[in-house]
């Protein structure tokens, strides 16, 4: 019983660390089509 829960406290731990990351990867890609965004309307 001590195995299993140790095993879903680090499966827990794994998925916040993933939720973070993820979230993370989406704002650096907005971030990046944003100034993509602004480039195109600089050039117009």
């Amino acid at each position: 019983m001590r195995k299993l829960v140790i095993l879903a406290l680090a499966a827990t731990s794994l998925l916040a660390a993933a939720c973070n990351t993820i979230e993370g990867a989406g704002k650096d890609v907005k971030a990046a089509g944003t100034a993509v965004e602004k480039t195109a309307k600089d050039a117009k």
